[in-house]
């Protein structure tokens, strides 16, 4: 039997298809402190396929960079966890991979690298549509594989949303 969490996540992920499907759009993952887990629940479902192009993986400051076209000095000045980052993050997975609508993650999922203007539970994430792009700051708390999922959770319904109010 599946977990009220679980079935709670696939809703959101089915209500964000049908919206992009309806949009005819497709969705692009950027994720840094998720490894994946954002592409790997939205591919969860059946027919996913209609709406969700890929993913880009950007642990690393220089698949950012390199890969999503983060421009070094924002990760200078900014760092990879900031709202600059994440920005750059999904309109690089937007053009990358040809989508309408993007979403990116960023942050510290711990135990360790938090700071004290940056503690563990720390995520920026950054959502595009066309050409509108919103970010926001979220604080976690909990063990990283608890961060991780409520990032991606978080995530999929900040985009189920800004789909929804796009009409």
């Amino acid at each position: 039997m599946p977990d009220m969490e679980q079935t709670e996540l696939e809703e959101i992920i089915l209500a964000l298809g049908a919206e992009l499907c309806q949009r005819k759009a497709l969705l692009a993952t950027a994720e840094s402190c998720t490894g994946g887990l954002i592409a790997h629940e939205a591919t969860n479902v059946s027919g996913s396929s209609r709406w969700f192009a890929g993913g880009v993986v950007a642990y690393a400051n220089h698949v950012k960079q390199h890969v999503l076209g983060v421009p070094e000095t924002v990760l200078a000045i900014h760092g990879a966890v900031s709202r600059e980052t994440v920005r750059a993050m999904a309109q690089g997975a937007q053009r990358l991979l040809g989508a309408q609508a993007a979403l990116a993650v960023s942050g510290i999922a711990g135990p360790d690298g938090g700071t004290p203007e940056k503690p563990v539970g720390t995520v920026w994430a950054a959502w595009t549509l066309d050409d509108t792009t919103h970010s926001a700051l979220w604080r976690f708390f909990g063990t990283r594989l608890e961060i991780k999922r409520q990032t991606s959770r978080a995530a999929l319904e900040g985009m189920l949303d800004m789909v929804r109010k796009a009409g």
